[in-house]
């Protein structure tokens, strides 16, 4: 029971459960808009275009982020055709090399039973989970972060031979460019920031001649720059808008409206280590002490946690994901302090499991009376329930469960059993939302606006632009009186767009009258102002929040 790390069988059935499972939950769910819908849109406009070099959306340059998502999700339709799991794979590949590179890392750094808590622990923290089940770029980003992180711990390692150490740190820079075209310039910014700031507070002045500068730099640039060099070639106006407005401007200004609070990412980080947060402060207090040689990883592991947590927490533009990248290094501090801790740690970690269920218990019958924007979807929250009720009685049992093996000294068991609750629940949360994804994404519209469809059909967005609509029709939009994220798209090419309603109803108008058929998605509001407008409409199809109109 106290050395599960030691068996073998144990440990691969453990990985390969949990590759399988992982793997089949990618399809069990609609791709949600924004992000999961405007990821797979832009692939599929990838592929089909065959231009690898220019990132666009429903046809529009789009440059807010570099392509590595973009790429991987065009293999993979180009791979396996196109499709929710096929949309989600690189991220639920990502998700997982954390996982095992993680376990890795543990073992070869501080034993095989911190090892197996390693990814135990990435592989049931909920963020993580969740993050590596969903198509955005969180997920991406943090991979390859993880594995600059993992690289620089195993080749800084005391005693190392050169050549290991030289062929790790290659693999650390060939990290950080892969994080550069995951997500820009914070996958070169936030390692760095983080090496200083170790430098700074170990006093291992040395580290920075078991870099590799000479061969790692050289490999870095051959990554990372050929795709920005050849995007500004024929799109100059693409490093002014990535660098400066994408970096600058959206860390210290309000300009995409996602502001929080000092503490947003406080609150965040509580649920995102569901089920280890018992033990969270005790580990990074833990990480303060020195331990013997020049190296020190757990100082490492903890200035990569805190530095990025509040360089985000700083930043104007705040989602939940941002985060994502500390938990690799949260895992290997929570294994660390979990191989030696007391029992009384260990049930204090299974109790606070146990009280979260319990919690989730109670709250989950008022889910019901969520205000919600359409009271329609209050259905919706109502087959949701009974998902969010088996997702906290897992939480209860498991916790109680995980109580008892700590109480009996069962350390091993302790710890896999809290993961086990925590990824089955998470996966509970995740298969129950499912209802309301496809609300989102207007997925019941589909057969009804295809049924209407011919090559040469217009489709009109008014108002707004459905991410994960557009994947699923396999088109694009002509978008009226929108531009919100297409704003600079728009700017270097405005005839892809209607500026105005105004423009829009003489358009329409002009084709009703000379029998060309026109499709348009309008949210409530605008369908009641064309109606007003006494625009020629016939409904296709609709649901609470949109409605599909055809004009003849």
């Amino acid at each position: 029971m106290n050395d599960l790390h030691k068996s073998k069988p144990l440990v691969w059935s453990l990985l390969a459960l949990l590759t399988i499972a992982w793997l089949y939950a990618l399809g069990l769910r609609t791709l949600v808009p924004p992000d999961e819908g405007r990821y797979a849109e832009m692939a599929r406009e990838m592929l089909q275009s065959g231009d690898w070099i220019t990132t666009r959306l429903n046809g529009i340059k789009y440059f807010e982020k570099p392509p590595l998502q973009t790429w991987m999700n065009a293999l993979s339709f180009a791979a396996f055709g196109l499709g929710d799991w096929q949309a989600r794979l690189w991220t639920g590949l990502c998700g997982l090399s954390g996982v095992f590179l993680g376990a890795y890392t543990g073992t070869r750094m501080f034993g095989g039973r911190v090892g197996l808590y390693t990814g135990l622990i990435l592989g049931s923290s909920l963020f993580w989970v969740a993050s590596g089940q969903i198509d955005s770029l969180d997920m991406s980003l943090s991979a390859m972060m993880a594995l600059s992180l993992y690289a620089l711990l195993l080749g800084q390692r005391d005693g190392i031979a050169p050549a290991a150490r030289r062929n790790w740190m290659l693999l650390c820079w060939a990290g950080m460019a892969l994080a550069v075209l995951a997500k820009g310039l914070i996958g070169l910014v936030l390692p760095g920031a983080v090496l200083v700031l170790y430098t700074l507070a170990a006093r291992d002045w040395a580290i920075w001649g078991r870099l590799h500068l000479g061969k790692g730099l050289p490999l870095f640039f051959a990554i990372a720059a050929p795709w920005f060099v050849l995007v500004a070639l024929k799109n100059p106006e693409q490093p002014h808008f990535f660098f400066i407005h994408e970096h600058f401007e959206r860390f210290l200004l309000k300009t995409h409206h996602r502001e929080g609070a000092w503490y947003y990412f406080f609150v965040m980080l509580i649920p995102g280590i569901f089920p280890w947060l018992g033990v969270l402060p005790q580990s990074l207090a833990a990480s303060l002490r020195r331990a013997p040689g020049v190296f020190q990883p757990k100082l490492m592991l903890l200035i990569w946690a805190v530095f990025i947590f509040f360089f985000f927490s700083y930043s104007n533009s705040k989602l939940p994901g941002y985060i994502l990248p500390i938990f690799p290094a949260l895992a290997l501090l929570l294994a660390t302090y979990l191989e030696t801790a007391s029992r009384r740690q260990r049930m204090l970690a299974a109790g606070l499991v146990v009280v979260t269920g319990a919690i989730g218990l109670a709250l989950a019958p008022r889910m019901v009376h969520i205000s919600t924007r359409q009271p329609a979807e209050v259905a919706l929250l109502q087959a949701y329930q009974p998902w969010v009720l088996a997702a906290a009685f897992v939480a209860l049992a498991g916790g109680a469960l995980a109580l008892l093996h700590a109480r009996h000294l069962r350390r091993d068991m302790t710890v896999l059993t809290l993961a086990g609750a925590g990824f089955l629940a998470t996966h509970l949360i995740l298969a129950g939302f499912e209802p309301y994804g496809r609300m989102r994404a207007g997925l019941a519209l589909v057969p009804q606006i295809k049924a209407e469809l011919s090559p040469g059909t217009k489709i009109y967005s008014i108002g707004d632009y459905e991410q994960s609509l557009s994947f699923y029709l396999r088109r694009t939009v002509i978008l009226v009186d929108y531009w919100d994220e297409f704003t600079f798209g728009l700017e270097q090419e405005p005839a892809l767009s209607i500026p105005t309603v105004d423009a829009f109803a003489v358009q329409w108008r002009e084709d009703a009258a000379a029998g060309v058929r026109d499709i348009a998605i309008v949210n409530r509001n605008s369908y009641a102002d064309l109606q007003k407008r006494g625009m020629p409409m016939r409904v296709v199809a609709e649901d609470t929040r949109r409605v599909v109109v055809a004009n003849k």
